[in-house]
Order: C-alpha cells, then structure tokens, then sequence
C-alpha cells in the first residue's frame, strides 16, 4: 500500500469527461448546469470503499490499463485529481453518480479500500 497524493482541484481535462458521460443521461442543459456547479463545489473526501458502494458500481479489475495505469502513479508518488461525484437520492434508491474519475476511485481501491477519496460533489437540484 502506498500513500495517495491528491491534487487540490480536478484537471480541466476531467469536465469535459464529465460532460461526455453526463450527456448520456442527461438532456445539454442539466448537463451544463451541473458542470457549473462543479466548478463551484468544493473538493471533500470519502472513502473509497464507501464511494464504490454507494456508486453500486462493480469495481473494475486492478488488470484494466486505465486503473493500472493510476496505481501505478499511486505508487511513484504522482497526484491524483479529485473525482466528481452527484449525490444519489435515498429515497429514491438512485445510486451515486460518478460523472468522472471512476477508473481513479478503483485505482485507490485497490490500494486501500480505506483510503480517503478527494472528490467535489454536488446534488441534482
């Protein structure tokens, strides 16, 4: 297990990515409203276990190119960017949403379930 090293905001390359992904799920204009608010939204932290779960999303393969690849900087002390995160709803059952960094939040993971997670995340409404 190595320390992760986290940068103090997302890279300008992770909303676009967010944007792609959100695209898929969302009509343009709740897409650009949420881009928004990321900007704004402050980085917090969790734990990648609890991130995985509440995404209800299998974790991928410490095998995959992209999660090997963000071991890989874990390991030589490279920073990670935050991911982005919408808040799932309860009471609808509706999961978290991670609209960019999945691959980085198995990455961290496989390092350590425990390992705190650096993450903006915002609500839908």
């Amino acid at each position: 297990m190595s320390k992760v090293l986290w940068l103090d905001e997302p890279e300008e390359h992770d909303y676009p990515a967010a944007k792609s992904f959100l695209s898929l799920i969302c009509e343009p204009i709740i897409v650009e409203q949420l881009l928004a608010k990321f900007r704004s939204a402050a980085v917090t932290q969790f734990k990648a276990k609890d991130i995985i779960r509440a995404s209800q999303l299998a974790r991928i393969t410490n095998q995959n190119f992209n999660v090997d690849q963000d071991l890989k900087k874990i390991e030589k002390g490279k920073s990670l960017s935050p991911i982005l995160l919408i808040r799932g709803g309860g009471k609808l059952g509706t999961p978290l949403i991670i609209a960019d960094g999945y691959h980085r939040a198995c990455a961290v993971y496989w390092n350590n379930e425990d390992d705190l997670i650096y993450a903006k995340i915002i609500d839908w409404n």
